[in-house]
């Protein structure tokens, strides 16, 4: 008899668990996660990013790699390669006014860099499509 008593027990245990429970209101939202990202001057998380964005890049998903490019201009605004690199995959996604703001961006940081002059000759004939 007691076994009976005991399959009872747990059919009616099994049963009041499969009841539908009240709706408890949605735990307070994390306010860190609403602030936005901030930034300070990392190199070795710019590299990262490069490094990253360089296998997106080659990967051919361009839109990845101007992320992870901005992304590393932002942990290092010195980086001229990062808005070369981001200038070039603007450029890739046909993204005109991008590339030249990125381009700019780098001859700001970079006037003296060797390839400049190719740079310059780009931002002419992006300015000329639009």
């Amino acid at each position: 008899m007691s076994r009976r008593w005991f399959a009872l027990a747990l059919l009616v245990a099994g049963i009041h668990a499969q009841q539908p429970k009240k709706e408890q209101a949605p735990p307070e939202e994390d306010e860190s996660l609403a602030a936005p990202k901030e930034y300070s001057f990392n190199p070795l998380q710019a590299a990262k990013e490069m490094r990253t964005g360089d296998f997106y890049f080659k990967k051919r998903n361009y839109r990845a790699a101007a992320r992870r490019y901005e992304e590393a201009a932002k942990w290092n605004p010195g980086l001229a390669e990062a808005y070369l690199r981001l200038g070039e995959a603007r450029e890739k996604q046909r993204d005109a006014k991008g590339a030249r703001d990125a381009y700019a961006k780098y001859l700001e940081v970079a006037p003296d860099a060797k390839n400049a002059g190719d740079v310059k000759k780009k931002l002419k004939t992006l300015g000329a499509t639009n």
